[in-house]
């Protein structure tokens, strides 16, 4: 972001407002709340192991200890004594290691289809998602061209898989753009219990891909739930800093004075192609297939095509009950769902012939946000 040179750190108040409600609890509550996910009768003989592994939670909550393993940071870093989580740097070389991949001249074209329904036959609405079903239609099309690699990323194991959690973003970004590190640092935090989180997996999916679809059905005329919290937590991709020792973690005002000297918005996924997809049944399909495009286009990811963007309602007004046999009689979205995957295919093949024209794409934008 540019600076004029009355736009400095010592122009501004950076000084981080405070005034929040404390969320810290007594030991009571806290072991109420640890304790109590342990319900089911086969823990009943382990009551003493279990209080005692309570105490121990109490203390790494009491003492804060959000990331237990650290080694220093190293000559890679702005300050190379500062103390980094092991979990971090391993998301980090995992995103490193797929950049190599999505570089790599000899690999295949590699697509990520995403499959935003949290519905699956494996929880509580026992049956599978009209998205699932879609996104296997673009999987076909995919594999059946020559010299690529797809990924499903099927959110609906969000609510049916032991473990398996997206954490929602807590706005570093909107303190600095410097707070906001990629990838994501604010998790695991293990003195809050906030472990499990599943996207320092996702990140490498979207950084290795070469065209990316997502397929996600309305929910109360908003994408899913599952693809709201992946797309808050992508934050980080857009402009994140990559250096967390140059913020020393989360020092709001560092981070403050950082940006204020002028912040280059790393865009981490820029280039890559992509394909959308909404399906309704009453409202809204419009409203979600533009605003995911929206949200797309500005962390500088490229539309393949008109025909790659879809938004349509399968069995309109009809029952719930019978909407997969609407589906079944809906050819026509079928091909438009082929066609979609073929248009991405073709946009990702010629990009990598340069044949792609993205006017304007040189262009220095006079502010980043």
């Amino acid at each position: 972001m540019p600076s004029s040179s009355a736009d400095t750190p010592q122009s501004h108040d950076l000084e981080p407002r405070k005034g929040s409600p404390s969320p810290r609890m007594d030991e009571a509550e806290f072991k109420r709340r640890f304790l109590n996910q342990f319900q089911d009768q086969a823990y009943a003989p382990l009551t003493v192991e279990l209080q005692r592994v309570a105490d121990a939670a109490w203390d790494a909550y009491y003492n804060s200890r959000k990331s237990p393993k650290t080694r220093k940071a190293g000559s890679e870093f702005a300050d190379p004594n500062y103390d980094l989580a092991i979990d971090w740097l391993n998301a980090r070389e995992a995103i490193q290691a797929a950049e190599a991949r999505h570089r790599d001249p000899s690999g295949p074209r590699r697509f990520l289809l995403i499959s935003g329904s949290s519905r699956s036959e494996h929880t509580c609405p026992g049956e599978i998602s009209k998205s699932y079903r879609l996104t296997k239609i673009a999987e076909d099309v995919l594999r059946q061209a020559s010299d690529t690699s797809v990924e499903i990323l099927d959110l609906s194991r969000l609510a049916s898989e032991y473990g398996r959690q997206i954490h929602p973003c807590k706005a570093c970004f909107s303190t600095s753009a410097a707070l906001c590190h990629w990838p994501c640092s604010c998790y695991p935090n293990y003195s809050l219990g906030q472990v499990h989180d599943w996207m320092n997996e996702i990140y490498p999916l979207w950084v290795e891909a070469h065209g990316v679809m997502i397929i996600t059905p309305v929910n109360w005329y908003q994408v899913s739930s599952p693809v709201k919290l992946m797309m808050d937590r992508l934050v980080c991709a857009d402009g994140g800093n990559p250096d967390p020792t140059a913020t020393h973690g989360k020092n709001a005002r560092e981070a403050k004075e950082i940006e204020m000297l002028g912040w280059n918005y790393p865009r981490h996924l820029e280039g890559r192609i992509y394909s959308v997809v909404s399906h309704g049944d009453v409202e809204g399909a419009e409203n979600v297939r533009r605003s995911l495009s929206d949200w797309l286009r500005f962390m500088r990811l490229i539309p393949a095509g008109p025909l790659a963007e879809l938004d349509r309602y399968i069995g309109y007004w009809e029952p719930y009950a019978t909407s997969h046999e609407a589906l079944d009689r809906d050819e026509a979205i079928q091909e438009e769902i082929r066609n979609a995957a073929l248009t991405l295919l073709e946009a990702v093949l010629a990009r990598q012939a340069g044949h792609m024209i993205g006017a304007g794409a040189r262009l220095k934008e006079p502010r980043s946000k």
